[in-house]
């Protein structure tokens, strides 16, 4: 096993990928930082050795070990010892992270340590580096049985890929993916490297210390391929899943509608297509808006109440991370921490803290709202979009989140005024939205209701600068 070629075969992969990318995350020409995700346990040690060899033929690479230190063991210090000096000998540099893992009741230790691990990891990295780790061949079956016991479908049985993804922003390769723990094991013999072991590996309790101490070792005397056989049918649900993907995200537009600030799904569009589509349609447009997409169970729930419903059913699902609610025909996808929340007639009439608010705040950092949004504008000459004018010197701007339903308003893109409630119902703006709605005053006039309109008196002359306002 040749460890180097093994690490240059997994960035060559990753080359390929960042040049089909539309727009890559990182650029293939720039110097770059590869981190490994080092324990000190043999997996990692043995492609920290391998990291070794590459970065002294490497020079264009700037070669990393970060090791982690949960406080979980007593010989966590002794392990931060032998990584330091391990990492000595390969003439490599190793920073050690400290991170506390928070232990309560029903929540699991393992996947409180993954995630503070990962983010220890993360706050080492910047755009353009790439963490490796040294998950290899029985970690991958580890990773598909666990994906079964959850019933999930192909993206989780895809399980890890060579090269992918992490956190969106960065890449993760994993060199050792199709080499069993047989061969790193006798690489560590043949090159006599030390490595620690970790007491809690031996601990059953954990479900992949089950898999690996148990059940594992019986499936392997049955038949010995089952974790490269695994493997490739990891492979095949990732193409599968890579397809899949590619066709929801060709059909998700046609059940789609921004409005104003809300990226929504159209009920009575959704209802023509199959169940099965139905399905896979809810799921991407939920990973889409960046929320977990829901169980099997979850989403023939969702389904059922958002499109079997009487039409004046008043629906709200709240998930982990969601809270979904149904107006119109349209279904709503608001994060939990406002998903539900109904505003305060004192919120619906507060302004921000500065009542006159800068310009060039708007212009620069943005302005931040009570609703956590941001609101920013851009100064431009377009005449294909409706902008707003530029504010006088002597006129005060401010914020508003509600306005007396009687209140008069003539949006741009309407022949004749109308009163603000009337407004929002031809909209179909939902009632727990018309109170988070920002609406921008010059001098405590309305000028623009931000996401939705500009007032016709407020438009900026097609010649000139005007303001495009955003949200997010």
């Amino acid at each position: 096993m040749n460890i180097v070629s093994l690490i240059q075969l997994s960035l060559h992969q990753l080359t390929n990928k960042l040049a089909a990318e539309p727009n890559p995350l990182m650029s293939s020409a720039q110097k770059r930082k590869l981190v490994l995700a080092y324990s000190g346990g043999v997996d990692s040690e043995i492609l920290a050795h391998g990291l070794g060899q590459f970065a002294k033929v490497n020079a264009d690479f700037e070669c990393v070990l970060v090791h982690v230190h949960h406080g979980l063991s007593n010989n966590a210090d002794a392990w931060v010892e032998h990584c330091i000096s391990q990492a000595n000998s390969y003439d490599l540099a190793c920073n050690i992270k400290y991170v506390e893992v928070k232990q309560a009741p029903r929540v699991s230790v393992e996947a409180q340590a993954r995630s503070v691990r990962y983010q220890a990891l993360l706050s080492e990295l910047s755009s353009n580096d790439i963490l490796m780790t040294a998950h290899h061949q029985d970690d991958q079956l580890e990773t598909v049985l666990l994906a079964l016991k959850r019933g999930l479908g192909p993206k989780g049985l895809s399980a890890m890929g060579k090269v992918q993804r992490f956190n969106q922003q960065h890449w993760l390769i994993r060199p050792l993916l199709d080499c069993s723990k047989e061969q790193i094991e006798q690489y560590a013999r043949q090159h006599n490297i030390v490595h620690i072991e970790d007491e809690s590996n031996f601990d059953d309790k954990y479900d992949r210390n089950f898999l690996r101490l148990d059940i594992i070792p019986k499936l392997k005397h049955r038949w010995s391929a089952i974790a490269a056989t695994a493997s490739r049918s990891a492979e095949l649900c990732a193409l599968q899943q890579s397809v899949l993907e590619e066709e929801t995200i060709k059909r998700l537009p046609q059940v789609q509608q921004q409005l104003g600030c809300d990226n929504v799904l159209e009920l009575t569009k959704l209802a023509d297509f199959s169940d099965a589509w139905q399905s896979l349609l809810l799921r991407g447009h939920m990973e889409q808006l960046g929320f977990a997409p829901p169980s099997k169970v979850q989403g023939e729930q969702i389904l059922s109440q958002l499109l079997d419903a009487k039409a004046d059913a008043s629906i709200e699902l709240r998930l982990t991370d969601v809270t979904i609610r149904r107006f119109k025909n349209n279904a709503y996808f608001l994060a939990n921490e406002t998903g539900s929340l109904e505003v305060s007639p004192q919120q619906q009439h507060c302004t921000l803290q500065q009542t006159n608010i800068s310009l060039e705040d708007l212009l620069t950092a943005g302005i931040s709202l009570p609703s956590g949004e941001c609101l920013s504008a851009e100064n431009i000459v377009d005449q294909t979009q409706a902008l707003l004018r530029l504010p006088l010197a002597t006129e005060k701007v401010s914020i508003v989140f509600a306005l007396v339903g009687s209140t008069r308003c003539h949006p741009h893109f309407r022949s004749k005024g109308r009163e603000l409630k009337k407004l929002w119902q031809e909209l179909e703006l939902p009632p727990w939205k018309r109170g988070r709605v920002p609406l921008l005053c010059y001098d405590g006039k309305l000028v623009a209701a931000v996401g939705y309109w500009i007032e016709k008196s407020a438009l900026a002359h097609p010649e000139t600068s005007g303001l495009r306002l955003t949200l997010r």
